[in-house]
């Protein structure tokens, strides 16, 4: 270390320096003891205003800094205020990215590079970084490390260097990890679990991960009392090496027995949670399952607090799951308003009591004001019902629709059972099995005429779905691809009795082609069996057209029109989407698009007369999913559609 002595006080390493730097002069080396014999004033006797003593033992005067080169400002505030660089010296192909990493978001250096800084602060930032550098190194197994400061002077900003001595890279001599024995046969998987052997570097972060490592496979192996003592690391300088030890007392494996209540729990009791729990008695304990069932209990929105914790069995090979809920606000008040093309303005409210029939027995009310829409209805729903993620619904409802094809009074009775995906656990396969019995009073016209007519139909019906999902995000897929069917056999009463069944197919994929473009395409094909378009409610018809079908278009407007120009459904349909997901800075990114389809009024698709849309969409990738904005123009339009269309919603088109 050296330092300099004059009127201003002792400044020391970096920013003596600098002082030096900015006003031309060149930054010296001196012994400590240089200029020892200049007593140090105190704050109080020191005069800012006055010239400064000639440097001690140095035969060099203080720069005037009014004179100095590049000197524009005012003496005073030259001497305090400048702008430096930074670099580091003596790091290539020393330390990991992640050391790199830590270092630029630590360092105070890098903070304060390019303003404005006085020689004290520039002092304590050097300081402090070099530390930070010895510790980040140390972390990495340089034990021996040591790093300087210095200051190269330059025509434009002192440079502020680090001059890094990583010395010799410490090696573990033995790794211990001491009782894993006692496992029995999962002593070896819980062995290679902690991945740290003889002469791997001394580096903290591999031995962090490992530890952490040995904790989840000790629970994954069926151990729910195991003790993992903290790793004992030894240095041993003299030889540049390191013995790591690591004590594991795994206690018994143990199977999941019961499932137990605190008492005064009054949300679930141990049968529901039975339901819920991916796991069964009798199965190997695994510190995920419980975890999971933690999550899924909060998810359930009924839960504020979920302690899920493993207790001594009945027996002593077995592990029993004690739980302690406390309740959340059981009733949600929601409103949501929106504007739809071909949809008209509309305002939905609900009420709803998530635990009106215990357990998870839901109870809602909901009501739909709209310019082309108004609905009331009353649902029952009950998750996780005989099982995770299976839902019950039941469903009474009053609505008037009014499309540019049809308007519809209808009052409908519903019930389905369902198997569902959801954001936390992604499933393969989904289904649905439901029933529907509705009476609907439609308006339309007749194609060849364009007379309007009315009509009354009394339709029931069994819709049912199977879906497989093979790509890797629900709402954001970047790769696999996705396969679903709906049929829905259907008796109609207008007049007389008749059947059909109205049956549908999608089909997506996704591909990366570069680190930050994904290809995506989707087809759907539709068909109605058993009858003529004329017989089958226009409500029931197929339709295309708008942000989930073929955008550029107006809410179901592609396909026959009556002489009136309005669209009138058809019998079967055919549509394609071709995406380029490209990302470019941050959350944000771009998606030119090419839709296709049409609606056909014979009962499968020919492909002729294929409408086509094109445009572009802009993406931001929130945590939740990504949010949409489409604005896309028809490239073959039909009469009276418009040129422009713009399509919000949260997730990918498809």
């Amino acid at each position: 270390m050296w330092r300099i002595a004059g009127r201003r006080g002792v400044l020391t390493g970096a920013a003596a320096a600098m002082a030096l730097g900015a006003g031309g002069a060149a930054a010296q080396d001196v012994p400590a003891s240089a200029g020892a014999s200049t007593p140090i004033p105190s704050v109080d006797q020191v005069d800012p205003a006055a010239p400064l003593a000639p440097l001690a033992d140095l035969g060099l005067d203080w720069p005037d800094l009014a004179t100095a080169p590049g000197a524009d400002a005012p003496r005073a505030e030259v001497a305090t205020q400048t702008r430096y660089d930074w670099r580091i010296d003596g790091l290539d192909g020393i330390g990991s990215d992640l050391l790199h990493q830590r270092f630029r978001e630590l360092s105070v250096l890098a903070q304060g590079a390019g303003k404005d800084t006085n020689p004290a602060q520039l002092d304590r930032r050097a300081r402090e970084d070099a530390d930070l550098l010895v510790t980040l190194l140390r972390g990495e197994g340089y034990y021996d490390a040591a790093v300087t400061t210095a200051v190269e002077a330059s025509a434009q900003r002192p440079v502020i260097v680090l001059n890094a001595e990583p010395g010799a890279l410490y090696r573990f001599a033995g790794v211990t990890v001491a009782g894993v024995e006692a496992a029995g046969a999962k002593a070896d998987a819980l062995r290679q679990a902690f991945p740290v052997v003889a002469d791997d570097p001394v580096n903290a972060d591999t031995i962090a991960a490992a530890d952490t490592s040995l904790r989840t496979a000790i629970g994954e192996q069926g151990f729910p009392f195991a003790r993992v003592g903290e790793p004992a690391i030894v240095v041993d300088r003299a030889a540049r090496t390191a013995t790591l030890d690591v004590a594991v007392d795994p206690g018994g494996a143990r199977t999941f027995g019961r499932l137990i209540a605190d008492p005064g729990n009054r949300i679930f009791d141990a049968d529901h949670l039975a339901d819920i729990a991916r796991f069964r008695p009798g199965e190997p304990y695994r510190t995920s399952e419980v975890d999971d069932l933690r999550r899924a209990l909060i998810q359930t929105g009924l839960v504020s607090t979920a302690e899920v914790t493993p207790v001594p069995g009945a027996t002593p090979d077995t592990v029993d799951v004690r739980f302690r809920l406390e309740p959340a606000p059981p009733r949600t008040v929601a409103a949501e308003a929106g504007y739809g093309t071909g949809e008209g303005a509309r305002v939905e409210l609900s009420w709803t009591h998530r635990n009106l029939f215990p357990p998870e027995g839901a109870a809602t009310v909901r009501g739909v004001l709209g310019t082309r829409e108004q609905l009331a209805s009353l649902v029952f729903r009950r998750n996780n019902f005989q099982g995770r993620d299976r839902v019950l619904t039941a469903q009474f409802a009053a609505a008037h629709l009014e499309r540019d094809a049809f308007e519809a009074n209808t009052v409908s009775l519903s019930a389905s059972l369902e198997q569902q995906t959801t954001i936390f656990f992604q499933k393969q396969w989904t289904w649905s099995l439901g029933a529907e019995l509705l009476a609907s009073d439609e308006r339309d016209v007749i194609a060849a005429t364009g007379e309007p007519r009315r009509r009354t139909f009394l339709i029931g019906a069994l819709p049912t779905s199977l879906g497989y999902d093979g790509s890797d995000d629900l709402l954001n897929p970047t790769r696999g691809f996705r396969l679903s069917g709906r049929a829905s056999p259907e008796l109609s009463l207008q007049g007389a009795a008749f059947g059909y069944t109205r049956l549908q197919v999608d089909a997506s994929a996704y591909r990366p082609v570069t680190s930050r473009v994904v290809a995506a395409g989707r087809v759907r094909v539709g068909t109605i069996l058993g009858a003529p378009r004329d017989q089958v409610a226009p409500s029931r018809r197929f339709y295309a057209g708008g942000g989930a079908s073929v955008r550029g278009y107006g809410f179901q407007s592609i396909g026959p029109r009556d002489p009136n120009n309005d669209p009138i459904g058809g019998r079967s349909l055919a549509e394609f989407a071709l995406e380029a997901r490209v990302k470019l800075f941050g959350n944000f990114g771009i998606v030119p698009f090419l839709d296709g389809g049409n609606i056909y009024t014979g009962g499968l698709p020919d492909l002729t007369g294929m409408r086509y849309g094109a445009g572009l969409g802009v993406r931001y990738y929130s945590n939740f999913g990504p949010i949409r904005v489409d604005v896309g123009t028809p490239i073959n339009p039909q009469r009276g559609d418009s040129r422009i269309a713009v399509y919000v919603s949260l997730g990918q088109a498809f």
